[in-house]
């Protein structure tokens, strides 16, 4: 039996967590990277090369994670001819809960509109646009804030970039970079093309209390909380801030199967911490 490939265009965190799942399970993995970092990696900053371009056309799975620009997907752009040649296997395309704007608190589901509020998040969108155009059209994962291993609020702390802000009302939805794997996994298996999947934990929460809960796993004291003050803030932080929601993975779990190992940021937390 031929081994099977994944294409990765942009190998980077959640790329790589995929990579090493389906390496486990005998798949062979390409990932891009604008400047590649070691010999297994190829380069990829917008311009097509034979090589990707057969991998587009033949590859039984391609994952795309490369930020868009003001134009979309750049991969997308630059391999348009071989990805409508594809007529099977599978296409993933990464996006992120922004598109769904601010929704004061409540709930995201797949089908409540996108209503982008920034500039990265209506490019998002019209990267999903794309991606669902394809003659063969990807699954669309919207990903709230992904965290794992080096990359978690116990790591923050460790750091000592404490900062509780106090905004009311204010909740995230998260996902463990695991978690997300598995259930790209899972729909590289299950999914017929062209679906939509919220992919984020069970409990929504105010970023003050994963703080506080971080520092009660290190054993150290939380910090004040501050009041919330938008003019103090970088120009990214003040989007990450203007936007409050509860997103559902509801359809992620009927449609895949998918539940997540660790369903809120205790378990997540916990599971850094013992690792």
């Amino acid at each position: 039996m031929a081994q099977k490939t994944l294409l990765c265009f942009g190998y980077g965190y959640s790329a790589h967590a995929l990579g090493a799942r389906v390496l486990r399970a005998g798949w062979r993995v390409a990932g891009t990277r604008r400047r590649p970092t070691s010999p297994d990696e190829l380069a990829f900053s917008g311009a097509p090369t034979a090589e990707l371009e057969a991998l587009v056309r033949e590859a039984e799975a391609v994952l795309l994670s490369i930020p868009p620009d003001e134009a979309g997907d750049p991969a997308l752009r630059a391999f348009a001819d071989a990805f409508a040649a594809r007529r099977h296997g599978w296409v993933g395309y990464l996006s992120t809960t922004g598109v769904y704007g601010d929704l004061g608190g409540r709930w995201a589901f797949e089908w409540t509109p996108a209503n982008p509020g920034s500039d990265p998040g209506r490019r998002r969108a019209l990267a999903e646009r794309q991606a669902l155009a394809l003659p063969r059209p990807a699954c669309v994962f919207r990903l709230p804030g992904i965290y794992g291993p080096g990359r978690s609020p116990l790591d923050r702390v460790r750091a000592g970039e404490v900062r509780r802000l106090d905004k009311p009302g204010q909740v995230f939805s998260r996902i463990h970079v695991e978690d997300l794997a598995e259930a790209l996994a899972l729909s590289m298996e299950r999914s017929e093309p062209g679906q939509i999947y919220n992919i984020c934990d069970d409990e929504p929460a105010p970023p003050q209390d994963v703080t506080a809960h971080a520092c009660a796993l290190l054993g150290l004291p939380p910090g004040p909380l501050e009041p919330f003050d938008e003019t103090a803030l970088s120009e990214p932080a003040k989007r990450f801030w203007g936007e409050s929601k509860r997103v559902s993975n509801a359809r992620a779990k009927a449609a895949l199967g998918w539940r997540p190992r660790f369903p809120t940021y205790r378990e997540g937390l916990a599971s850094l911490l013992e690792g």
